[in-house]
């Protein structure tokens, strides 16, 4: 099986009637409209979801750039006789992330797919994806996309960078997973001196989350806390930005050392959202300035 490859770019639609319009005034045809859900897992390597949508569904594995502008997405496509069957599986062993719920209308414009959407939590946007074929050096599809962008009138503070699921997620529909996470993490702490067991929880730029357990050792110095671990695990699978994050253990309040506060600083930023947490759930919620108001920063930090 080999990958297939789009040139992509999305925007929010300000005006839907009036992009419908243009598009079709320019010869796109319509192809109709799509009830689609997208079911996103938390991969270790690229992402990975499953979209049931009407007359069948697609396991789909794809690798994209975040980026405000024109960009590559690599693709595979599976089809999927029961869908039903497939995400209670994911689910079980790699875990769900998030579901988007949208109406699409489709329209098809030379070679690229026009994709009018109406995301549920999100409102309106439009979606172009140029078709690259076998070989290609994608020029043609940027050119495509550029044409079609300009007809649409997609202005630069339109287009964006992320996909509807980090939005989602940013939204908060990934909370009470990451918690989940961070208390399975916390069960499976190696603790045999302290007892104290501690797991964290982070979600990366890509809306996957990572979590790790603080594991001790006989020599004291060498024990690593749970945030600290669960970084390795981000920068492991290849994030490199937390977006959101999860501390728990069985104490009155958990909170990050100031070591692991400096290391989250690494990878966050201050208005990035943490969630202390006990056993139960959620005891209260800061942002890592309010945890760390004078982190310490290199001026170009190395890659």
């Amino acid at each position: 099986m080999h990958d297939r490859r789009n040139v992509e770019l999305k925007a929010r639609d300000r005006d839907p009637a009036a992009t419908l319009s243009a598009a079709l005034a320019h010869g796109a045809s319509d192809e109709g409209v799509l009830h689609q859900r997208d079911v996103y897992f938390a991969a270790p390597e690229g992402r990975l979801k499953l979209r049931v949508q009407d007359g069948g569904a697609q396991l789909i594995s794809y690798a994209r750039a975040d980026a405000a502008s024109a960009r590559l997405s690599s693709y595979r496509l599976v089809d999927v006789p029961d869908p039903d069957a497939l995400i209670a599986a994911l689910d079980a062993s790699l875990g769900i992330v998030v579901e988007v719920v949208k109406r699409r209308r489709l329209l098809l414009w030379q070679g690229v797919r026009i994709h009018l959407d109406d995301v549920d939590g999100l409102g309106s946007w439009v979606e172009l994806e140029a078709v690259a074929p076998a070989g290609s050096d994608l020029s043609a599809e940027h050119a495509e996309v550029a044409a079609l962008r300009a007809i649409l009138h997609m202005d630069d503070d339109q287009v964006v960078a992320e996909g509807y699921a980090a939005m989602i997620l940013a939204s908060g529909a990934a909370t009470q997973r990451l918690v989940d996470r961070a208390r399975t993490a916390m069960d499976r702490a190696y603790v045999p001196y302290s007892h104290f067991h501690v797991g964290a929880a982070l979600r990366d730029e890509q809306g996957r989350l990572h979590a790790a357990a603080n594991v001790e050792n006989g020599a004291y110095p060498q024990s690593q806390c749970a945030e600290a671990s669960a970084i390795g695990v981000l920068v492991a699978a290849g994030g490199r930005r937390i977006h959101e994050i999860a501390v728990m253990a069985d104490t009155e309040l958990i909170v990050p050392c100031g070591g692991c506060r400096q290391r989250l600083s690494e990878f966050a930023d201050g208005s990035t959202p943490v969630h202390l947490c006990g056993p139960e759930g959620i005891r209260r919620s800061m942002t890592l300035g309010d945890l760390l108001p004078y982190a310490f920063a290199l001026k170009s930090a190395p890659e």
